[in-house]
C-alpha cells in the first residue's frame, strides 16, 4: 500500500498575506490570569436594538416614515427597553423621526429612547432638541480613539482626543441642564469608538475622565459602549480587552458595559457572547443582523441561544416568522434562508438519515411527556439535529420532519420551475412538498412532471382545465372592474364572486370597497361576504410560456386561524392576484 507524503501548507497561496500582521502585535494586551473561560452565562444582558440607527444607515433605501414606525412597533412589542432611533443632528429624518414619537406620545413610560451624536459641540445642541419631552432618553456620544483615527483621520494626541471625550460630556450636560425637564429622565452613553484597536490604558483613561465630568453614583449610572466598530480579532481577544478594561475602571460599580459588535470576520456573536463573561452588561445589535457591511451582531441569535440553555432572553420571540416578515419589509432585504432561528431552511433536513434520527426523537419525546403527563414543560428538550424546539418559536414540526424527503428524485421546485416556468416562493415550495408527500405516501413511485402538475392543479387552481380533474371550490372569481381615487393613493374594487351551493347550484356576489391598493380593496371587499383573510406574503412574475397565462401570483394568507398560500394564473397581474386569495380561501374552506 503506497502513502502519500508530508505536505508542505506552508506554500505560498498566491496572496499577498506579508502586508498584515497579527492584531495583537498592534495592539497587545497581556491577561495572563483571565477569568472569563471559567464564567457562565446565567441571565439575559440588557438589550439595546439599533435597527432604527446603525441597520438603517446601512440599508440601500433607508427606511420611510411608515417604515420607521412599523420596525419601532416591532421593538416595543418584544420588549426592547432601550432603543436608539438615530442621529438626529445629522439627519432630518432622524430628527423628524424622534419628533414624532414626542409628538405623538408613543413612546411607552418603561422604555429610553437613545439618540447618537459626535462629541462635537455644533451638533449636541440640535440632539438635545430632539429628545426634549421623551419620558426617558439617553444621549449617546461618540469619539474614535483609536491610533489610526488619531493619527490619519483627525491628527491628534492621545490628549486632544481624551480632551474632545471630555469636552463633549461637558456640552451634553450643559443643554440637558437648560433644556430638559424634570420629567424626562436623562442618561448618558459614551463610545470610544475603535475601542478594540485602542490601547487598553487608554481607553480606561478616556473612560474615566468622561466619569469624572458625568460623576455617576448609585442613582446616576453612566454607559461605557466598548465597540469592535470594524472586526479585527478573535473573540477571545476581545473577552481579554473587556475584563481588562472592567478590572481596571474606576468605580465600575456605577457604570453600564456594553457590547456593540460587527461581523466582519463572522464572529459577531460568539464575540458578544464571550464579552458577557467578561463583563459586559449590555448588548447592542440589530434584529437578523442587519447593519454596516457584514452587518452588527444578531440579537435574535444570541437571545435564542440564551433561551437554548434554559435562560429566559427576556424578548419575546415566540413567533418568528412575523418578526422576519416585518423586518424583511421595513428593510427591503431578504433573510437568508440558513439564518440561525429565523431562515426558511434552519429546521428543515433533506438527509434521510437526519429525518429518520429526528423522528426517532420525537418518538422518545412524546413517551417522556406522556410519562410526564402531558406537561411538555417537564421534559429537558433534546431531539437530534434541533437545538430548540420548533415550536417555541411559531414553527410547526410538520416543516421539520417531513419537508422535502422526496425532492431529491428530480426536486418539487425544480420541475415546476422548469417544466411550468413557475418560480414559487421559498415556504410555498415548502407547503407543496407536504403535499406531494401525502400523495406519495397514498400511492407511492415517483412524481413526474405530469403527476406533479395535476397535484399542483388540484390544490391550487381548481377552476384550470386539466386532464381526470373536477373543479372542486366554493368561490370563483368571475368579473373584476378597478379604479384609482385620491389621486392615485386609493383602489376601488368591484368583483363578482360565484358562489358554489350544494346540488350543483351557485349565486354570485357583487363586492365591492376601498383600500390603500388592489389587493386590500379585495379583501376587504370579500369580508362583506364573512371571508376573513389577510394577505401575509405576496409574489408574482411574468410566465415565459402559458397561452393567454401570462402571469403568475402567490399570496401566504391567513384565513381564520390557517395560514397557507395561493396561487392564481391569469394574463393580468391583477386578475391572478385576486385568483391566488381565492384559492387559498377555497384551500381553507376544503
Amino acid at each position: 500500500m503506497k502513502t502519500e507524503g508530508t505536505h508542505n501548507y506552508q506554500t505560498s497561496s498566491g496572496l499577498p498575506f506579508q502586508k498584515y500582521r497579527p492584531f495583537l502585535e498592534s495592539n497587545p494586551v497581556s491577561l495572563p490570569d483571565r477569568t472569563w473561560p471559567n464564567n457562565r452565562l446565567t441571565h439575559a444582558p440588557r438589550w439595546l436594538s439599533t435597527d432604527l440607527r446603525d441597520g438603517n444607515q446601512a440599508l440601500i433605501e433607508p427606511m420611510d416614515p411608515a417604515r420607521k414606525i412599523a420596525m419601532f412597533n416591532l421593538l416595543i412589542s418584544m420588549g426592547f427597553k432601550e432603543i436608539e432611533i438615530g442621529f438626529p443632528a445629522a439627519s432630518q429624518a432622524d430628527y423628524d423621526f424622534c419628533r414624532y414619537l414626542v409628538d405623538n406620545d408613543a413612546v411607552p413610560e418603561e422604555v429610553t429612547i437613545s439618540v447618537l451624536t459626535q462629541a462635537r459641540p455644533e451638533i449636541i445642541k440640535p440632539t438635545l432638541e430632539a429628545i426634549v419631552g421623551l419620558p426617558r432618553a439617553t444621549v449617546h456620544l461618540y469619539n474614535a480613539t483609536s491610533p489610526l483615527f488619531r493619527r490619519v483621520v483627525f491628527g491628534q494626541t492621545k490628549e486632544q482626543s481624551r480632551q474632545m471625550a471630555v469636552s463633549g460630556v461637558q456640552e451634553v450636560m450643559s443643554y440637558m441642564e437648560k433644556m430638559i425637564d424634570d420629567d424626562t429622565v436623562a442618561g448618558l452613553e459614551y463610545s470610544p469608538e475603535f475601542f478594540v484597536d485602542t490601547e487598553m490604558d487608554f481607553a480606561v483613561e478616556v473612560a474615566a475622565a468622561v466619569m469624572d465630568v458625568w460623576q455617576p453614583g448609585p442613582d446616576r449610572e453612566i454607559i461605557l459602549n466598548l465597540p469592535t466598530t470594524v472586526e479585527r480579532c478573535t473573540p477571545n481577544v476581545y473577552a481579554d480587552e473587556i475584563e481588562y478594561f472592567c478590572r481596571n475602571l474606576p468605580h465600575r460599580e456605577y457604570a453600564v458595559v456594553s457590547a456593540h459588535n460587527h461581523n466582519d470576520r463572522g464572529t459577531g456573536v460568539a464575540t458578544t457572547e464571550l464579552a458577557m463573561l467578561a463583563g459586559v452588561d449590555r448588548v447592542e445589535g440589530c434584529l437578523f443582523g442587519q447593519g454596516e457591511r457584514t452587518g452588527n451582531v444578531d440579537l435574535l441569535t444570541v437571545a435564542l441561544n440564551l433561551y437554548s440553555q434554559g435562560i429566559d432572553p427576556q424578548l419575546d420571540i415566540h413567533d418568528i416568522d412575523e418578526i422576519r416578515r416585518t423586518v424583511e419589509h421595513c428593510t427591503s432585504m431578504d433573510v437568508p434562508p440558513r439564518a440561525p432561528y429565523g431562515g426558511d431552511l434552519v429546521y428543515t433536513s433533506f438527509s434521510g438519515s437526519h429525518q429518520d434520527a429526528i423522528k426517532k426523537g420525537f418518538a422518545e419525546r412524546k413517551r417522556q411527556v406522556d410519562a410526564a403527563g402531558g406537561d411538555e414543560n417537564a421534559v429537558i428538550w433534546s431531539v437530534p439535529y434541533l437545538p430548540i424546539d420548533p415550536k417555541d418559536v411559531g414553527r410547526t414540526y410538520e416543516a421539520v420532519v417531513r419537508v422535502n424527503s422526496q425532492s431529491g428524485k428530480g426536486g418539487v421546485a425544480y420541475l415546476m420551475s422548469t417544466t411550468r416556468h413557475l418560480d414559487l416562493p421559498r415556504r410555498m415550495q415548502v407547503e407543496l412538498s407536504h403535499i406531494v408527500q401525502r400523495y406519495t405516501d397514498h400511492f407511492g413511485g415517483e412524481v413526474t412532471p405530469e403527476a406533479l402538475w395535476q397535484i399542483f392543479v388540484d390544490e391550487y387552481l381548481p377552476y384550470t382545465a386539466a386532464e381526470g380533474l373536477k373543479p372542486w371550490g366554493h368561490y370563483r372569481l368571475v368579473a373584476i372592474a378597478m379604479t384609482s381615487a385620491d389621486e392615485g393613493e386609493h383602489s376601488d374594487v368591484t368583483a363578482t364572486v360565484r358562489e358554489y351551493l350544494p346540488g350543483d347550484q351557485h349565486v354570485d356576489h357583487n363586492i365591492s370597497a376601498r383600500g390603500n391598493g388592489p389587493i386590500d380593496a379585495f379583501v376587504t371587499a370579500l369580508a362583506s361576504l364573512g371571508i376573513d383573510v389577510h394577505v401575509l406574503d405576496y409574489a408574482e412574475h411574468a410566465l415565459s410560456e402559458g397561452g393567454d397565462a401570462t402571469a403568475a401570483a402567490y399570496v401566504e394568507c391567513k384565513v381564520g386561524d390557517q395560514v397557507l398560500w395561493g396561487c392564481g394564473i391569469d394574463p393580468s397581474t391583477t386578475r391572478a392576484s385576486f385568483k391566488a386569495i381565492i384559492s387559498a380561501v377555497n384551500r381553507a374552506l376544503r
